[in-house]
């Protein structure tokens, strides 16, 4: 199979301060999620993208390293660098929010609230955070978009006492944690659980799949630096579109930690 030719390329702009390796991997992921670069397609030589673009094989390579560490792009050593099937990877590592994940990724993230209120607590979110009978919460419903696409459906429910008045001043488009570091309110650590589930008739409307479709099925508690949980979310992800990959370590003979 021939590689993707690139017949015409956007200038760079070399004075925006924006490195020209990332101008030229926004261009080919663009490349890739149009369509005109397919799964399993091979790339187009870093020979190749230098020569169009104007840069050194240096800045080639970099841009094509770049689109394998976003999970988009795979190398076969010996044979070239082939577009990759394009989910999303959930990074366990860190505690980022969605709006984090998407742009750490090049993707533009966007939200469409459902529904956005203070009620009771239900039992599970109490019992989660820690509430006491009665204490009421937030319950934010939103469906979570990459690209245009729905990726997700999330709910998420934080005690009223942590932020009194998010209900009056809370940009719902933007990032949830992004507004509460705002106010004081770091989220440090988070316990989560994926499961495997089908999408119900509801949720595949929403994310525009088959009923009954795979799904990531997250419930997830965060917490602030002393321990506290203060968040409770239950999210349903698409199958087709997220990848869960977990790094390991494995400690040494020695008590020290290796790679694996």
């Amino acid at each position: 199979m021939n590689a993707r030719a690139l017949p015409q390329v956007t200038p760079l702009d070399r004075g925006s301060g924006i490195p020209l390796y990332h101008q030229i991997q926004r261009q080919l992921m663009d490349r890739i999620r149009s369509g005109a670069f397919r799964q399993s397609d091979p790339m187009p030589p870093v020979q190749e993208i230098a020569t169009l673009y104007g840069v050194s094989l240096m800045t080639a390579r970099q841009a094509v390293r770049s689109l394998c560490d976003l999970g988009l792009a795979y190398s076969k050593q010996g044979k070239g660098t082939f577009v990759a099937n394009t989910k999303v990877e959930k990074n366990f590592r860190q505690v980022l929010s969605f709006t984090e994940e998407m742009k750490t990724r090049g993707t533009t993230p966007k939200s469409r609230v459902l529904s956005f209120r203070i009620q009771t607590a239900p039992a599970e979110v109490r019992k989660a955070l820690k509430l006491n009978a009665g204490e009421k919460v937030f319950r934010l419903h939103r469906v979570r978009y990459g690209d245009n696409v729905p990726l997700g459906i999330e709910c998420s429910c934080l005690p009223v006492r942590l932020c009194p008045s998010l209900l009056e001043d809370y940009d719902t488009t933007s990032s949830l944690y992004r507004a509460l570091e705002m106010r004081g309110i770091f989220l440090m650590t988070a316990s989560e659980v994926v499961e495997v589930g089908r999408a119900t008739a509801e949720d595949a409307k929403l994310l525009r799949v088959a009923a009954k479709s795979p799904v990531f099925l997250f419930t997830r508690i965060s917490f602030l630096e002393d321990g506290k949980p203060v968040e409770f979310v239950k999210s349903t992800y698409r199958g087709d579109r997220y990848k869960i990959v977990n790094r390991l370590t494995r400690a040494r003979s020695d008590g020290s930690a290796a790679l694996v």
